[in-house]
């Protein structure tokens, strides 16, 4: 069943009216088109949007149906071509940070609804696009066909009768349209994401990427997720960073049954296993220094214990970002401070940042600390690892 089939079928079994939102863009929002598509304080998906990579900066295309600049001369076939294999109308082939490998899973009756919601219902915007930073001859783009030829299977997702309508579902939503792995699955060295679906148990397991690093979704609690991804935080947990414009834009906007089929998927996932001797040894004399500077700037509202509040503030024992084997998230979170999305299920809520009055020392000393106490079990940070953090921040 699509995408928009199953939304609208929710809609009718909750009661709710189905105008609040057609199956082509309930299909757009699953795929978070617009977080990349609109550039902070320009026309919805009109593009411009920058993204790094390690070759240059390349930049979001306009998708609105505009014929000069956007995709309105597109057929649907032309369409569905860049979705499904990263070719776009005239030929040249799209950098993979355009998830198609991901899209590609999606099924005719989902990409025909996307393509009809962009082509009638987005404004059309005549902003032109703006040609990426990298220089010749890395900007040619025929390798890519050989990267697509080692890499990408333009299959779409096949249901697995082993398992309930509600874990495929889920699968289908992950792997496909909501693209989930473009950032928490670790990437290899032609940055190709080194799983695509279950089947791999790096699949989901965790990435650095664009200086944050995506969590580990291997494994999680149903009810964390769901929450997680309509409100932007749970009883005991919180969304930050990018993640938060995910929530923002995209899956919020999904209906409980979705969010609750993403969740047994993901918690179906087997989680992976901790390798021995991965932890850093502490650091003589860090606990004591890092209690002392939680008492003064964490513990009012964090609590003594690291126990948060309950649906208002995280707590920090058991907090997957805190115990990440890469701590750049939780870093960041400290140095620059953290907002919560702004959802129709929840207010925004702030954390000040405490970069300017923290040295790395302190700050190292403080996450050792986090990541030492209240049975979590991770290893120290250095102080070379908050200097690398701050010079992210900064940027």
């Amino acid at each position: 069943m699509s995408l928009g089939t199953w939304y609208l079928l929710s809609l009718l079994v909750a009661g709710g009216s189905a105008q609040a939102m057609s199956a082509g863009e309930y299909v757009a929002r699953a795929g978070d088109c617009t977080a990349c598509h609109t550039a902070p304080g320009g026309a919805l998906l009109a593009g411009g949007m920058k993204f790094p990579t390690p070759l240059g900066a390349i930049y979001a295309t306009n998708i609105t149906p505009d014929k000069q600049h956007g995709i309105g001369s597109y057929s649907f076939d032309e369409f569905d071509r860049a979705m499904r294999q990263g070719i776009a109308k005239d030929g040249h082939r799209l950098y993979p940070a355009m998830p198609y490998t991901s899209y590609a899973k999606m099924n005719a009756a989902d990409m025909r609804a996307l393509y009809d919601y962009l082509m009638q219902e987005v404004p059309a915007q005549n902003a032109a696009n703006r040609a990426g930073d990298i220089s010749w001859p890395l900007s040619m783009r025929w390798p890519l066909a050989v990267w697509n030829q080692l890499f990408h299977d333009d299959a779409q997702y096949q249901p697995d009768n082993g398992q309930s309508a509600e874990w495929n579902r889920g699968a289908y939503l992950v792997q496909g349209a909501g693209h989930c792995g473009s950032c928490h699955t670790p990437r290899g060295w032609a940055m190709q994401e080194k799983g695509l679906d279950s089947k791999d148990p790096v699949f989901l397991s965790g990435a650095e990427l664009d200086g944050w690093y995506a969590s580990n979704l291997r494994g999680m609690p149903q009810e964390e997720v769901a929450a997680l991804l309509k409100a932007g935080r749970s009883r005991h947990a919180a969304v930050a960073g990018p993640m938060s414009e995910v929530v923002a834009h995209s899956t919020q906007y999904l209906t409980d049954s979705d969010l609750s089929a993403i969740a047994a998927y993901l918690h179906s996932l087997a989680a992976e296993k901790p390798q021995a001797g991965k932890a850093v040894a502490p650091v003589a004399g860090n606990q004591q220094a890092g209690q002392r500077t939680y008492a003064m700037y964490c513990s009012t509202c964090h609590g003594n214990k690291g126990e948060g509040s309950d649906n208002t503030i995280p707590a920090l024992a058991g907090n997957a970002t805190v115990t990440a084997d890469n701590p750049l998230t939780a870093l960041r979170v400290l140095l620059e401070g953290a907002q919560t999305p702004i959802t129709r299920q929840a207010t925004a809520i702030a954390m000040p940042g405490y970069g300017w009055v923290l040295n790395d020392r302190q700050a190292a000393d403080l996450m050792s600390y986090l990541r030492g106490n209240w049975g979590n079990q991770a290893g120290a940070v250095t102080a070379q690892q908050v200097q690398e953090a701050r010079k992210l921040a900064e940027k």
